[in-house]
């Protein structure tokens, strides 16, 4: 199975290494990328054969959140194109959310925006010591909205409050302080703590471990379709808000916003 932004390979354990795969952008969602993704989660990621999905990122940084040219899109977009497009994006941290499958997030780099978010869906994630992170939407004048639920899932609304709002770059021990991140690790050992978590997968009934997962969900936050749905309306309100368009074109065109420190 090929797929045009993710390097993907399945050992002869049932082990799937899925790799975000466009270095060139940092690894930036793009919409074929969430795409992808969501593939995977349909396919890979319900085959009773496959133990466990490695996620990770080629390149430089894990993931450096939502990308150039989408974001320069919802500019001039529509409100019911941008809901459209903030529904896919909901759609896929839903669908990896809730496959069955195991799925061990191997972080370095960096891991900002809906990288977090996507941290956070990974039943467990494993970051290199030196990787930095950042839900940085509200120094565009936008709200985690979409990856919120599983934000909040993962570390709770008190610790969600220390770096939901302010768009703070924190390292990776803040992260594992949190709860984003179960460990961290210098660089030469990261990809052996992540087999140390593929391992036990290894040799359990991946029925057992799907429904086990499932019980997890049911237990905990509940994130059902009016969830979903009001993250999507709040970050179509703040698309068309003016300091996202100032905050955006700010960006884009690398100058300061005018809440920035002159």
């Amino acid at each position: 199975m090929t797929f045009q932004t993710l390097d993907t390979r399945i050992d002869d354990r049932g082990v799937a290494y899925v790799a975000l795969n466009l270095p060139e952008t940092r690894n930036a969602l793009s919409r074929q990328m969430i795409a992808d993704l969501t593939e995977v989660a349909a396919t890979i990621g319900h085959d009773e054969n496959t133990r466990a999905i490695v996620l990770s990122g080629n390149g430089k940084v894990f993931c450096a959140g939502g990308d150039l040219n989408w974001m320069k899109a919802q500019i001039n977009a529509d409100r019911p194109t941008r809901i459209a497009e903030a529904r896919r994006l909901a759609e896929m941290l839903k669908a990896l959310n809730e496959m069955p499958t195991p799925l061990i997030g191997r972080i370095h780099g960096g891991a900002f925006g809906g990288a977090v978010g996507l941290a956070c869906v990974c039943d467990v994630a494993i970051a290199d010591g030196s990787t930095k992170f950042g839900l940085t939407e509200t120094r565009l004048g936008l709200i985690p909205a979409t990856i919120g639920p599983y934000v909040l899932a993962r570390i709770g609304e008190g610790r969600a409050r220390r770096v939901f709002m302010s768009s703070r770059i924190f390292d990776a021990q803040e992260a594992q302080e949190l709860g984003i991140v179960a460990h961290t690790v210098e660089s030469l050992d990261l990809d052996a703590s992540v087999e140390a978590e593929v391992a036990p997968y290894l040799s359990v009934a991946p029925r057992a471990v799907g429904e086990a997962k499932r019980l997890a969900r049911y237990l905990g936050p509940q994130i059902d379709a009016e969830v979903i749905d009001e993250t999507i309306e709040r970050l179509a309100n703040t698309w068309e808000g003016e300091e996202a368009n100032h905050g955006i074109s700010a960006f884009l065109s690398k100058t300061k916003a005018r809440w920035e420190p002159s």
